[in-house]
């Protein structure tokens, strides 16, 4: 059983050198862009490529464990044939090395790494990629292929071939043997057993791009994107010409002028935005008509500016973060947050204010790697981020990672040492499911709705409790405090039919001493979205905001009022007069709240079909 072991410890030994040799290779190539990073952090890309060069090479190593569980299962030999591995491994060491040479040139390029989209130019249009490969130099690009082959050829002939056959143990042994390997196989192609299976935000660790890049498995990377890519080379969403649906939403965005309303006392205030975790409306008194849930967050209201009509872009984490922070809507079937080389060209309030000198910081409780949040929060010039990797084991107490009470008093203790002015987000996670709280549970455990509502309650005293110390702090006058859910919920008030606009009505409030006196309690009662925020906050501190292409400025009452939102097999638009719901598979409105009105139900579904099949097409072409 040992030597069985020791055979496919042999094999995986060998792929990880092999990746090893194609991330050296691939550094080496790009060391001009890593002058500045410090060595050891340039050698750390080894260690935070492992997971995906691991999973990489469970993959190739799903046809022998097959093989090998099949044959002995089967037949009972004292030896299992396995002669036939050398060809397997030089076959993909042939591939691997083109794959590696090909993603150096691109990655000169292109500032990205091999992917789906770069095989089918190649595929589609020969001819061209020819001539965008006329540049590349040729004989380093023969040298890396060749020394790719060679040392692959090599390293195959010393770890490999010593093993062309594997003794035979007994029946029981095998049995157990080969369940054992397939399971272990498969916690590595998926990454252990975490809430987040591998992603590209595994291997993300530096605030040099490069060096994520590099961290990446190239192969890993290709596979990846060539199963995501076949859900976005093609718009899933055309309803009208191409010409018609840009001119519709440009219409939309279109401002006779700007006359903003300036809510702040200072251009260049600190800026803090909370993103919590289904923090829907339902939860409140001001907008939810609940008493006693979030009795913290309905007081700053009256000292805030509270937007009272705002949508969530989508229903997921994810969507949120990218629509609150990027400004950047929701796909409805899809998440750019799948796509990290289309997540890094769109922009982030992040990157506009390090960009005028302000630090930047994100906070999250839980595992960044989710959902890809880490590729977005690193490559978007967040110098600092603390996660649940950066929290002590007793302070991992609930299923997704540090309670919120947990994370904010990090916060605070990092902004009470930071320069001023920052950037700081957090993202809460107690309010998420399973609802579980670190001591009483204000409105019981019966059910779900109870633990919702006691999760929240949690939430809101820990908010309360973070803004009371801050008050204490010399950065707290000058620091304007953004809070905002990420997404709705179907608690409190059991609202089940994802098609509704109620389930997307969240919260945004613009609080601080650093808002003028005669707008606190102000609320704003102009329909828009979350992916707002980029632009108001822009506008606020004189900003240019063009690159927010989708996000609008709120404080401008020449801006239109609406908001799309989408969930995966549909979408909803919404303006001060109404709100309608369609299911893009079915073709059929879901909800119209006022169908009377045969005319606007028309215009404000030819909007929302518009925008969805604008926005997609702006993304195929990231």
């Amino acid at each position: 059983m040992l030597k069985n072991l020791i055979f496919f410890a042999r094999f995986f030994l060998f792929w990880l050198l092999f990746f090893l040799l194609d991330r050296l290779i691939f550094l080496a190539v790009n060391f001009p862009e890593l002058k500045s990073a410090p060595v050891p952090e340039v050698l750390a890309a080894t260690y935070h490529g492992l997971r995906l060069d691991l999973s990489m090479t469970a993959y190739i190593a799903v046809i022998p464990l097959l093989f090998y569980t099949g044959f002995v299962l089967v037949f009972k030999k004292n030896k299992i044939p396995f002669g036939w591995l050398m060809t397997y491994n030089m076959v993909l060491i042939v591939l691997f090395s083109i794959i590696g040479m090909a993603n150096i040139n691109i990655y000169r390029e292109w500032g990205s790494k091999i992917n789906a989209k770069a095989l089918g130019f190649a595929i589609t249009s020969p001819n061209e990629a020819l001539a965008s490969s006329a540049s590349s130099p040729i004989l380093l690009s023969l040298a890396i292929l060749i020394l790719l082959m060679i040392c692959g050829y090599f390293l195959n002939q010393w770890l490999v071939k010593k093993d062309t056959g594997v003794p035979s143990a007994n029946m029981a042994m095998k049995l157990v043997l080969s369940l054992l390997l397939l399971a272990f196989n498969f916690l590595l192609i998926r990454g252990g057993w975490g809430v987040s299976p591998n992603n590209q935000s595994m291997a993300y660790y530096s605030d040099v791009q490069t060096l994520n890049h590099a961290a990446v498995n190239t192969e890993w990377n290709l596979v990846s994107s060539i199963l995501a890519e076949k859900h976005v080379n093609k718009n899933p969403n055309l309803y009208y010409p191409a010409q018609l649906s840009a001119d519709i939403v440009r219409d939309l965005y279109a401002v006779e002028k700007d006359s903003t309303l300036q809510l702040l006392k200072t251009k260049r205030p600190n800026v803090v935005v909370i993103i919590m975790e289904s923090f829907t409306a339902d939860l409140t008194k001001t907008l939810g008509d609940e008493a006693g849930i979030t009795p913290k967050f309905d007081s700053l209201i009256n000292h805030g500016v509270l937007f009272s009509r705002i949508y969530a872009t989508g229903n997921r984490t994810d969507k949120g973060i990218i629509g609150t922070l990027a400004g950047f809507p929701s796909l409805a079937s899809g998440s750019i947050m799948k796509w990290p080389d289309k997540l890094e060209k769109i922009p982030g309030i992040s990157q506009s204010l390090f960009n005028i000198g302000y630090r930047t910081s994100f906070f999250y409780g839980g595992q960044s790697e989710f959902e890809n949040y880490k590729a977005f929060i690193v490559s978007h010039d967040y110098q600092l981020l603390v996660d649940k990797s950066s929290f002590a084991d007793k302070d991992m107490n609930s299923k997704w990672g540090a309670y919120d009470g947990t994370v904010f008093n990090r916060q605070l203790q990092t902004l009470n040492q930071e320069k001023e002015p920052f950037f700081s987000t957090q993202m809460t996670l107690t309010n998420h499911e399973p609802f579980e709280v670190p001591g009483h549970y204000k409105f019981g455990t019966k059910d779900n709705i109870q633990r919702f509502k006691s999760t929240a309650y949690y939430t809101d005293s820990c908010l309360n409790d973070f803004l009371n110390k801050a008050k204490l702090k010399p950065w707290y006058k000058n620091t304007l405090f953004i809070f905002v859910a990420d997404h709705g919920h179907i608690y409190p008030k059991g609202r089940g039919e994802v098609y509704i606009p109620q389930r997307y009505h969240i919260p945004l409030l613009f609080f601080g001493d650093v808002i003028k006196e005669e707008y606190r309690g102000k609320q704003f009662d102009q329909v828009g979205s979350q992916v707002d925020i980029a632009s108001t906050l822009l506008h606020q501190l004189n900003l240019d905001s063009k690159s927010f292409q989708w996000s609008k400025n709120l404080l401008n009452p020449y801006t239109k009022p609406f908001a799309f939102f989408s969930w995966d097999n549909g979408m909803g638009f919404i303006d001060n007069k109404q709100c309608v719901t369609f299911d893009n598979v079915g073709k059929l409105v879901l909800y119209n709240d006022n169908p009377k009105d045969v005319t606007h139900t028309e215009t404000l579904t030819k909007n929302g079909k518009a925008y969805l099949q604008t926005i997609y097409q702006q993304f195929i072409q990231l």
